[in-house]
């Protein structure tokens, strides 16, 4: 005897379909029985194009270091900015302690 499941509903956007996983239970909707490992090997996170607005000696100095470490003055920016939002929420998580 299979249980029924709920049909998936269809998602507007990417945040509505998260909104909703994030709150509903998953076995409702899906045979786990019948589940198959997969691989996204070329999965990238969604990304927003955005404007900002630098110095030209900090953009002269960014692509400087971007080219020493043989790397996109943009990837080195969004290494800069993650490891420093990861620096900040580590420090934030532990002065709420």
């Amino acid at each position: 005897m299979s249980k029924k499941l709920k049909p998936v509903p269809t998602f507007k956007t990417e945040r509505e379909e998260q909104e909703f996983w994030d709150t509903a239970d998953t076995a409702e909707y899906f045979d786990f029985d019948k589940a198959e490992s997969v691989l996204f090997p070329n999965l990238k996170p969604t990304t927003t194009t955005i404007s900002i607005r630098l110095p030209d000696w900090m953009i002269a100095r960014l692509k400087s270091l971007a080219n020493a470490r043989d790397i996109p003055y943009q990837s080195l920016l969004k290494l800069f900015v993650a490891n420093q939002l990861k620096q900040e929420l580590t420090r934030n998580t532990s002065e709420e302690k």
